[in-house]
């Protein structure tokens, strides 16, 4: 399970470890913090016989970049098939990872660009059927019309395995392009 890192004014940086939080908390750098369920981290027994324990919230503001407005995820298959859900945006079936491909719609032939909002998962198939062409020339229709990730929607696809409360707080943010499938 990892915890949520964000700056003080509530934008995600960064999924750490637990230990890593454990660290902010020790040394006081958590601003505040949110979260349903605290996580307990226990550690060692002292000289005393006493076991050092911690509580944390899932979600932790820290002292950092507040300047992140501007961000633009990096593109990768892996993130762009979790945002399309892993289907095909032209035929609409769901496929693994390994079956799907990142098509083009501006086909980068006719100068499209390799950009979130130019790039869609496509079937192996249909990719293949619509080739260096628009989806308009080749006669296919988009389920979904393709949208650059803000930050807190990146926060989502990065990371599999998200807490209840953690996904509440990123859900709140999302821009609405796009139903999420959860």
């Amino acid at each position: 399970m990892r915890v949520l890192r964000l700056n003080k004014s509530g934008l995600p940086t960064a999924w750490i470890s637990r230990e890593e939080a454990a660290t902010l908390y020790v040394k006081q750098q958590v601003l505040w913090s949110i979260g349903e369920q605290p996580l307990r981290i226990v550690g060692g027994i002292n000289k005393f016989g006493v076991r050092s324990e911690i509580n944390m919230d899932p979600i932790i503001a820290c002292m950092g970049d507040h300047r992140r407005q501007n961000f633009v995820p990096g593109l990768n298959n892996a993130l762009l098939f979790r945002r399309d859900d892993y289907l095909c945006m032209y035929c609409g079936n769901v496929f693994k990872e390994t079956d799907l491909t990142r098509d083009h719609i501006v086909p980068k032939v006719q100068g499209g660009k390799d950009v979130w909002k130019n790039v869609v998962a496509a079937c192996q198939r249909c990719n293949h059927h619509k080739g260096g062409r628009t989806p308009e020339q080749a006669g296919m229709e988009l389920l979904a019309v393709p949208f650059e990730p803000n930050v807190f929607e990146f926060m989502y696809l990065a990371n599999r395995q998200i807490r209840g409360d953690q996904m509440e707080y990123l859900r709140s943010r999302f821009t609405g392009q796009r139903c999420w499938k959860m």
